[in-house]
């Protein structure tokens, strides 16, 4: 399933940009960059004293952009896919796969300027994963899946855009809808809705600051941070999310990259390993070494 799904976003991506760079010559109000990337490891034990359990793991990722601008218009699209996993190879509890990294990312923004580098906007945002999840080295129970959760932003305010790779959007009125559609995590009112629902709504206020920039002639840093506040409810616990990616460039073919998220939503629960229940801050760090491989067109 892995495998199957993983070559499919890749292919679909990947004709989907050489489709539109193919008519560039009749829209040049468009520009488009893309980075498809596969990083992994392999891990082998011979007699080896400290101890270890041979694996294989990788991740395969695809950053996309789609940037239309025409007079005082501009319309800005993102998309952000990851896939990944790690299989122990000494058959100790068969050789399932566990995944180590799982997301779906799309962001809209569509403005009208009114000064120089401010814009009436509206954005839009849209999160989930594409595979089941576990709280390994339990595999029985799911603790998440497609569209359990599924995230979806609506909201209107100001942007500003000081150039491609740095702006600063916020909002005042703006919608967070959440989505638990597995019948099992729904019914233990996972992800912060009511047992049994499989929706939440809530109104309050938003902000999103992306942030690009070259460290280095062969470094690059990507980041971005999202805030919002419940209008009605403990408004002052204001859900995180943020992301750092640096990429560092050996060539045009070989890097390797570090990436850190931070993600805190007052409305979900988690349990930690002292077997503490409760909002938690929730930390992912991923390194890599790898291929990749970036096409731009203008």
């Amino acid at each position: 399933m892995y495998k199957i799904t993983l070559f499919t976003l890749l292919s679909v991506a990947f004709l989907l940009h050489n489709s539109v760079h193919a008519q560039q010559d009749t829209n040049r109000f468009w520009k488009l960059k893309s980075l498809y990337s596969l990083n992994g490891t392999q891990n082998s034990f011979v007699n080896w004293n400290a101890g270890g359990r041979n694996n294989i793991s990788a991740i395969a990722s695809i950053g996309a952009s789609a940037l239309y601008t025409k007079r005082n218009m501009k319309w800005s699209n993102d998309l952000s896919i990851a896939l990944g996993g790690i299989m122990y190879l000494d058959k100790k509890n068969g050789n399932t796969i566990q995944k180590t990294d799982d997301r779906l990312d799309l962001s809209s923004s569509y403005g009208v300027k009114f000064s120089k580098y401010f814009y009436t906007s509206i954005n839009a945002g849209f999160k989930t994963q594409m595979a089941d999840g576990f709280n390994y080295p339990n595999d029985s129970v799911k603790v998440s899946t497609f569209l359990a959760p599924g995230y979806l932003n609506l909201a209107l305010g100001i942007d500003y855009i000081k150039s491609d790779k740095f702006s600063i959007f916020a909002s005042l009125v703006a919608a967070k809808s959440t989505f638990v559609m597995d019948d099992s995590l729904s019914a233990v009112g996972a992800f912060g809705v009511e047992s049994g629902s499989r929706y939440r709504q809530e109104y309050g206020a938003y902000f999103k600051m992306k942030y690009d920039r070259a460290l280095a002639k062969n470094i690059e840093m990507k980041s971005k941070l999202e805030l919002f506040s419940n209008y009605l409810n403990n408004p002052q616990n204001i859900d995180v999310n943020a992301e750092l990616l640096l990429i560092f460039r050996v060539n045009s073919l070989f890097t390797a990259s570090a990436q850190w998220n931070l993600i805190y939503d007052d409305d979900i629960n988690i349990r930690d390993v002292n077997g503490g229940f409760g909002p938690r801050t929730q930390f992912k760090s991923v390194l890599g070494i790898g291929i990749s491989y970036k096409l731009n067109s203008k």
